[in-house]
């Protein structure tokens, strides 16, 4: 029972008819489901993602993550350009600078803005204390005593001398 190769894309054809009928009936019982549940709970397209406009897609951020990015322009040169001091300086203002421009031209709010640098202010940091040396040599070397001990002092035991000797 050979049969030809016209027979089998025929049977294909019928077969890619039928399922593309299936898949039809199973999407139309599918939408009705949710127009359902749409219904029954009160859903907008905006709580199922859709925004206002039939069709738009998903935002990508939501707007309390927006506002919490946003940074507030520092520098703009009036013309549309404008950079928030964060980062690398744009084109527009290393290209005004070069040209014989101050940077205060461009401020938008002088008070916020570190004018030498115009980056992002640093954060406070924590004094540290003075490390106390407890351990010294006569060629200057020293050691507090934490973390592995240094070449000079695992040299100067292997000959003999203790770590009293080299208190102080």
């Amino acid at each position: 029972m050979a049969r030809s190769l016209e027979q089998i894309q025929q049977q294909i054809a019928k077969l890619q008819q039928q399922a593309e009928a299936l898949r039809s009936k199973e999407v139309t019982g599918v939408i009705s489901r949710i127009k359902v549940a749409i219904d029954h709970y009160g859903l907008t397209a905006e709580q199922l993602g859709f925004g206002s406009v039939p069709g738009a897609t998903k935002p990508t951020q939501s707007k309390v993550q927006k506002e919490k990015t946003a940074t507030r322009v520092k520098l703009s040169d009036g013309s549309g350009n404008s950079w928030s001091g964060m980062g690398k300086r744009p084109n527009w203002l290393r290209e005004a600078l070069a040209a014989g421009r101050s940077i205060d031209e461009f401020l938008t709010d002088k008070a916020t803005v570190n004018v030498s640098t115009a980056q992002r202010p640093t954060k406070a940091r924590k004094k540290r204390r003075p490390s106390t040396v407890v351990y010294r040599d006569d060629a200057g070397h020293s050691w507090t005593g934490r973390g592995p001990q240094p070449r000079w002092l695992k040299e100067s035991l292997a000959a003999g001398k203790s770590l009293e000797d080299f208190k102080g």
